[in-house]
């Protein structure tokens, strides 16, 4: 199976993160937010500043080790939580369920909400923005960095070096 790259960007990433809060405007008020860290960290807080939330709680889960997939692992607990009511889940992507499965047992009645979701963690995600397929590896601005590219054809003045 091939895989393909999805690149986010920092705009586009923004943009996701505003769209995901009007989605969940309609499930306020929520007591807390619950980043799922790492890659729920700034998704949360751009949902946070837009829906006027100061509490924002985080949980620790590795499911990766360079980019295999691991025996997941709760690091952190999100104490202030309790067992999830009131509080809203979010992260940046539910891929194959694994970290959601985890986070929803350890906060089974929260809202969990991510910007993106594949097919095989879909059902796990209460409120998302944008499916993408499985096949696909996304690429978060956190994950690259701009680099030059060289064009493709010099310019005459480096030509005659």
């Amino acid at each position: 199976m091939a895989i393909n790259y999805a690149t986010v960007t920092w705009d586009q990433l923004h943009r996701d993160g505003r769209r995901l809060a009007e989605l969940l405007v309609p499930r306020m008020p929520f007591r807390g937010i619950v980043a799922v860290t790492r890659g729920g960290l700034i998704p949360a807080a751009i949902v946070a500043r837009e829906l006027g939330c100061r509490l924002v709680e985080t949980i620790g889960v590795v499911t990766y080790d360079d980019e295999r997939m691991g025996t997941p692992t709760i690091i952190k607990r999100a104490e202030a939580a309790g067992d999830g009511e009131g509080f809203l889940v979010v992260d940046d992507l539910v891929d194959s369920g694994v970290t959601a499965r985890m986070v929803r047992e350890q906060l089974p009645k929260a809202c969990f909400a991510c910007l993106y979701a594949k097919p095989a963690g879909r059902d796990l995600t209460d409120v998302f923005v944008t499916e993408v397929p499985q096949d696909t590896w996304v690429l978060f601005p956190w994950d690259t960095a701009p680099l030059f590219v060289p064009p493709l054809v010099k310019s005459e003045s480096e030509q005659n070096k």
